[in-house]
């Protein structure tokens, strides 16, 4: 209800776009009507509505396409472009999480931190920006934008995610960096630790195989949200990198007023989130068995 009426109080509509400037209003008006945008608002939320129960998320009006057919084009590119955004975060914020905290109140300890917080304040576009100037316009390492689908091989659509993927990984590691830091410090005071120590378990053993999953459900947590945010999060970095991804389909959408897309994906994103959230829940239990007892 609140996308819908949100969405539905947007000045201008897709009539209006289509036609351009100089359409009168006449032929506005029988363009809205056409597409049923003169309709009373409950009558097209229930009929949105009625689409959504049997599975039809209706037909893109700029498009001329069902809107099921281009999310499904979409996400072909947005999908594995958020999956490996999410990998690379976990392997860094991991790797520097627990390196600062087997390193507290050192040189260390210091440079994480100190790295974290420039991650956590540069925007990730300004970062992508920087990403194309260094490694596709200097050193022609990658492409500066465009994906050439997965058809053309794995090799070539992976190597036009890397640096969209490490744009929307910076900010996201250096927020889990932190968090694991802490949650790892926090566990390391436990008396387990210490008989871990005693039983003569090396330093990386105790911090590997005892410390780390302990201190691993906030992690997760901070992890499953992050995750949906690369997915809703990826609207900025498609446009810069000129990705064809559900992110850019949303901007497009946006500027052509086609709210059909518009709605459907922000729906598609919300129940993503949902589902996501559901799944880091039953993973809690996964990792610390004590919490079956609740």
């Amino acid at each position: 209800m609140v996308i819908f009426a949100v969405l539905d109080v947007l000045p201008g509509n897709v009539a209006e776009v289509m036609l351009g400037e100089s359409a009168t209003r006449e032929a506005v008006q029988a363009l809205q009507a056409k597409l049923g945008l003169d309709r009373p608002p409950l009558q097209r939320y229930a009929a949105w509505m009625a689409g959504l129960a049997r599975g039809d998320l209706g037909q893109s009006v700029a498009y001329d396409t069902p809107v099921l057919q281009l999310v499904q084009e979409r996400l072909v590119v947005t999908v594995p472009l958020a999956v490996m955004a999410m990998l690379l975060t976990t392997v860094l914020a991991l790797a520097l999480g627990v390196y600062a905290a087997s390193h507290h109140n050192r040189l260390g300890d210091v440079g994480v931190m100190a790295l974290s917080q420039l991650g956590i304040a540069v925007p990730s576009f300004w970062f992508a920006i920087v990403l194309i100037l260094l490694f596709a316009v200097k050193a022609h390492w990658f492409s500066a934008g465009g994906f050439p689908g997965w058809d053309e091989g794995a090799w070539a659509g992976f190597k036009a995610l890397v640096l969209p993927a490490v744009a929307l990984a910076a900010v996201q590691a250096a927020i889990l960096a932190r968090i694991t830091r802490s949650a790892v410090l926090e566990v390391l005071r436990e008396d387990f630790v210490r008989t871990a120590r005693a039983k003569g378990l090396s330093q990386r053993q105790v911090l590997w195989r005892h410390v780390l999953r302990n201190a691993f459900v906030p992690v997760l947590t901070v992890m499953g949200l992050q995750f949906a945010n690369l997915l809703t999060g990826t609207v900025v970095i498609e446009n810069v990198f000129s990705l064809p991804g559900l992110g850019r389909l949303v901007f497009q959408a946006i500027a052509n007023r086609d709210l059909v897309i518009v709605r459907n994906v922000v729906m598609l994103l919300a129940a993503a989130v949902i589902v996501i959230n559901f799944v880091v829940d039953v993973l809690y239990a996964v990792i610390d068995p004590r919490l079956r007892r609740h």
